[in-house]
């Protein structure tokens, strides 16, 4: 059985004798209802013939619901294709307009998954280019996989996904395999993306040990050498980027504004960095630059001995290149102008 160990095992009953898959995808969807993992695992139960293999709640708990070797119905097209490949889906709770942002909850919940289904599953480290491709990916991503035209997950969390949750598997999972060992070619792997799972391993090295030579053309089911990576230099993980002139317009826009609206899904980024210096609460990181998020870096602002324009004034909160690239250089993110 393929079991998350990070999840609560929460198995449905004749569902897991649907057909197996050889899972080649994550897709990642909302729910459209503010549910726990154990609420949603009621509603595959006993409200629908549909389900996914895993639910995330707001608070990050994580159900799984089948083995990720087992058919679930979430993805249509993707669900299991006449090859016998198919996607493992992960449900997350969501208001009921599937407006709102992924919680930081989620989001680090959502990393951990995808790099345990990449390494798991092989999953290739890529965003799926098409609904057969291998990758990760998100239900509206591909119409064969939504064919209502879903919307799902919502724009705030398609943004976050591009912005912080797939940069964030490719950091964390990115080179963790060792050289010295074989590898199958899938459906439209490249050499480049195989050398990227591998630890100081380039796509040259795999050419060359295969007798590979330009155009550089694989095959699906080529059995392929992978040297044994070079001891040095290591190759530095994937960094986040966060957008200063995005971040500082969502500081001065977000403020007044009624809810959790997301202007830069770069914002989570800030804030759980503020978070981890004990400068705000992790309960109002949420991906909205509000009054929370202003005051917080206001107090980081005046650890680094900025003070506002009148004698005596606190700072005024709004990001500033030497204040961010010095919360980056301390939190592992890159900022641009």
């Amino acid at each position: 059985m393929a079991m998350y160990p990070g999840a609560t095992r929460m198995l449905l009953g004749p569902e897991s004798r649907q057909p197996a898959i050889r899972p080649t995808q994550l897709l990642m969807h909302s729910i459209v209802a503010p549910w726990d993992a154990r609420r949603l695992h009621a509603y595959w139960r006993d409200s629908t013939n549909l389900e996914s293999h895993f639910g995330i709640g707001y608070g990050g708990d994580v159900g799984q619901y089948l083995d990720t070797g087992i058919r679930a119905d979430a993805n249509y097209r993707a669900n299991r294709r006449p090859d016998g490949t198919g996607a493992v889906s992960v449900e997350t709770a969501s208001n009921t307009k599937a407006s709102d942002p992924w919680t930081a909850a989620q989001v680090a919940e959502l990393i951990d998954l995808g790099v345990w289904v990449h390494r798991t599953h092989n999953v290739p480290l890529r965003i799926c280019r098409s609904a057969h491709d291998p990758g990760f990916g998100y239900h509206s991503l591909h119409r064969d996989w939504s064919p209502s035209g879903t919307a799902c997950p919502g724009p705030a969390r398609i943004r976050q996904f591009h912005e912080l949750v797939f940069p964030g598997i490719v950091a964390a999972a990115s080179g963790d395999k060792p050289g010295g060992t074989t590898y199958e070619v899938q459906r439209d792997d490249t050499l480049y993306e195989i050398a990227r799972d591998y630890r100081d391993v380039s796509w040259q090295q795999i050419a060359a040990a295969n007798g590979i030579r330009a155009p550089y053309t694989i095959h699906p089911g080529q059995e392929l050498t992978i040297p044994a990576g070079k001891t040095s230099p290591s190759r530095p993980p994937a960094r986040t980027v966060v957008d200063l002139s995005r971040l500082r317009a969502a500081a001065k826009t977000d403020p007044p504004k009624a809810g959790t609206p997301v202007s830069y899904a770069g914002t989570l980024v800030v804030e759980l960095a503020l978070v981890e210096d004990g400068l705000m609460e992790r309960r109002y990181a949420d991906g909205h630059f509000g009054s929370k998020s202003v005051h917080g870096y206001s107090l980081h602002q005046q650890r680094m001995g900025y003070r506002g324009t009148q004698p005596g004034g606190a700072a005024d909160g709004i990001p500033g290149w030497d204040s961010l690239t010095d919360l980056g250089d301390r939190h592992g993110f890159t900022v641009v102008a």
